[in-house]
This record gives structure tokens, sequence and C-alpha cells, in this order.
């Protein structure tokens, strides 16, 4: 059973939307790690089939949100230093690739679009809104993929992006002082690319997000 409600809608929604509200229920915690999630209840709560409910249930769980304990349905997988270690260790080096061919690709509409994302994160870091900055850092994350323009990559990072989300959320809420960390280092970010400077590119994503992977994970356990 879903443990905390999910806001209710009036109106019936596309399977991508219904996706996008249970992830962001998993990432913000409205659904916490190890609930139940029934075909049933969340049918009748989003107004929609049980059709589509089944394949954003099944498209979760190969995104690595949800665990299936066999005949007894789907729970929100569990958070964990392990898993943590695991996503952080093969991410830290794809984005390190991605903001590095973000600057050997550079191009002016991408530049732009970064310094727009930019400050979008200044602006949630300077209110203290820990939501409003995580999804601006998401985005700002996005967009260097984008610009890596480097399907491989972006694919295998995509393979990621959920589970990271988890604990990069999870890394504002418990130590919002990493905002400003990130807000620090992701202007260095954003100059590197404009400057076509792929190897600080690389150095500066890759440093940025180890220290807020070493920073969160004693607060996990296995």
């Amino acid at each position: 059973m879903i443990n905390r409600p999910v806001e209710r809608l009036s109106a019936p929604l596309l399977a991508d939307h219904l996706h996008d509200r249970l992830v962001e229920a998993v990432i913000f915690g409205d659904l916490p790690a190890e609930a139940r999630l029934v075909e049933d209840s969340i049918a009748e709560q989003y107004g929609v089939s049980r059709s589509p409910v089944r394949d954003v249930l099944r498209k979760m769980e190969a995104e690595g949100l949800l665990t299936r304990e066999g005949a007894k349905g789907l729970n929100v997988a569990p958070i964990s230093r392990r898993d943590l270690d695991e996503v952080y260790l093969c991410r830290i080096p794809l984005e390190g690739i991605a903001a590095a061919e973000a600057a050997v690709n550079r191009s002016p509409d991408g530049v732009e679009a970064l310094e727009a994302i930019y400050a979008r994160m200044r602006e949630a870091q300077q209110a203290g809104g820990v939501r409003d900055y995580f999804l601006a850092n998401v985005a700002f994350t996005d967009a260097i993929h984008a610009a890596a323009r480097n399907a491989t990559l972006v694919r295998l990072l995509g393979g990621l992006s959920k589970q990271a989300q988890r604990y990069r959320y999870a890394a504002y809420t418990m130590f919002p002082h990493l905002m400003d960390l990130s807000v620090e280092g992701s202007r260095k970010i954003v100059d590197a690319i404009a400057e076509t400077d792929a190897d600080r590119a690389r150095s500066v994503t890759e440093t940025l997000i180890k220290q807020s992977w070493l920073t969160i994970r004693d607060c996990f356990h296995d």
C-alpha cells in the first residue's frame, strides 16, 4: 500500500505523466523506501486503468526504483550505502565524460542554456529552497548531457539517473551546505565548458560529485 498519499488528480493521466508523478513521489520521499505499491490502489487514486499503471511500474522497476518480491508484488527499493556506492562509482566517470564532451562540442546556445539554468540554481540556493534547487540542478545536469551530443553516453547515464536522483535529493535535504558547494562547482563547470576546456570540465565535475558522495555515504547502512 502507499503509505503517504500522493496528490490525487481529477483527470486521467497518460502513462508518461503517471510515471513522472510516481517517480517524483519516490525521489521526494512521499513514497518511502520499502513502501508497497498496489496496482488497484494507484489506478483508483489517479483515475486510470490498471494497464498504464502496470506499464509504469515495470518501467520504474527497470530504472531501479522498485524491487519485486515474488508474488507479493513491488516495493519502493530500499536505500543503502552499497547501492549509493555502486551508483556513484559508475556515475562519477560518466558525468565527467559528459562535461568534457560538452566542452568539446561547445555551442553558444548550449552555454546560454546552462547560464539560464545556473541562474535558477543560484536563486533557489539563496532562497534556501531545497526542492527548487534540486529540480534546477537536475535540469543543469540534463543540459550538460544534451550538450555532450553523445547518444550512447546519454543512454548509459539515463540508466543511472533516477537512482542517483534519490540520493541527490537526500544529500541536499540532509546537508543543505552542499547546495553552496554545488553552486560554486557548477559555476566552474559552466566556465570550463564555455572556454572549451574539456579537462577542467571533467575534473571539476568529478570532484563535485565525489564530494557529495563522500559527505552522505555514512548516513546510509547496508
